[in-house]
């Protein structure tokens, strides 16, 4: 193997997330605005050959794990011919998807089939109005029912983020949390981080972490627990007495994960971003449909990789919306 992806910091790259589009069929109060974005002309959406060719050129170089992200990836057509073409790379470890869910219980089967190992699925209410409100579109969705296809196609763990908001669903932490007794899925609560023109969130909406743990500790005994999935990833898990799943804590704003972090961002128009709040960005689209190899464009990319990011002191490298990176 070629000498391994690492950063300035000494942190190993394995870890990929790709997103395949900036659309999404939700235009959740966290994550996009209401009129939606300025979506990128196709011709400057990377085709699935050009993403296959990103992850075939990075994978002897140390890439073991790929995240298919958007936007919301399910809307982009025939997902499951990238899913395909990354799985037949032989270094590429682990396939996982993050989706919010609607089209979940139609696609995973086929998902399956075509190579996808696991999936993260958003949902910030079980509650069908709730989840109206929240990603402020006319759905019926049964966040319970799409997980529950999930598992029976095989994509496993099943996890399940949730956003928590106060005033908004973290009446819900409990009713969430108390789904890991009787399923083996793994529920993992996320910090709001207010950026971009969210406005419909604050900084007096974010629920710290802390404040989420000591609410489980009222509903049953509370024990850490190892990672339900291999990797490095930010959260911190603990399983109630008793549960099949377990319940994770996602902390970008009270307890950074910075140190330990393993990964990069492929933007849906080919820019390789390596902090999701970070501003360095380089291009991968141009040399790789000039024919240039991509190794040299992603060493320079890691050797800008920052220490840490910088959400904490109000800098999100020019984000309007989180979809425009895929989270």
């Amino acid at each position: 193997m070629m000498d391994s992806l690492v950063d300035s910091y000494g942190r190993k790259i394995e870890y990929l997330r790709i997103s395949v589009t900036d659309r999404c069929n939700f235009r959740c109060l966290y994550c996009m605005p209401l009129a939606g974005l300025q979506w990128l002309p196709k011709e400057e959406i990377l085709s699935y050959e050009e993403i296959g060719s990103v992850v075939r050129q990075l994978a002897p170089l140390g890439l073991r794990r790929i995240r298919i992200t958007g936007g919301e990836p399910t809307i982009r057509p025939q997902l499951e011919r990238l899913i395909a073409m990354v799985r037949e790379i032989p270094e590429i470890e682990d396939i996982a998807l993050s989706t919010n869910g609607l089209r979940l219980a139609e696609l995973a089967p086929t998902l399956k089939c075509s190579g996808l190992d696991r999936v993260n699925m958003s949902a910030d209410s079980l509650r069908r109005e709730r989840i109206r409100e929240i990603a402020r579109r006319n759905v019926d969705f049964d966040p319970i029912a799409a997980a529950t296809a999930a598992e029976d196609a095989g994509l496993s763990p099943v996890k399940i983020n949730v956003v928590v908001m106060r005033g908004i669903n973290d009446d819900e932490i409990a009713d969430f949390a108390r789904l890991t007794l009787d399923h083996a899925w793994h529920v993992r609560f996320i910090e709001l981080m207010p950026v971009g023109e969210m406005r419909d969130v604050t900084w007096d909406h974010v629920v710290p972490m802390d404040e989420v743990l000591c609410r489980l500790k009222e509903i049953s005994g509370v024990h850490p627990c190892a990672s339900p999935a291999r990797g490095n990833g930010p959260a911190r898990y603990y399983r109630l007495d008793g549960a099949l799943g377990t319940i994770g804590l996602i902390t970008p704003l009270s307890h950074t994960y910075c140190a330990s972090c393993n990964r990069v961002r492929l933007t849906a128009d080919g820019r390789l971003r390596t902090c999701l709040f970070g501003e360095h960005e380089v291009n991968l689209r141009q040399p790789l449909r000039d024919g240039l190899p991509l190794e040299p464009f992603f060493r320079t990319a890691l050797a800008g990789k920052p220490k840490e990011h910088e959400l904490l002191r109000m800098r999100v490298g020019g984000l309007r919306a989180l979809s425009q990176i895929g989270g």
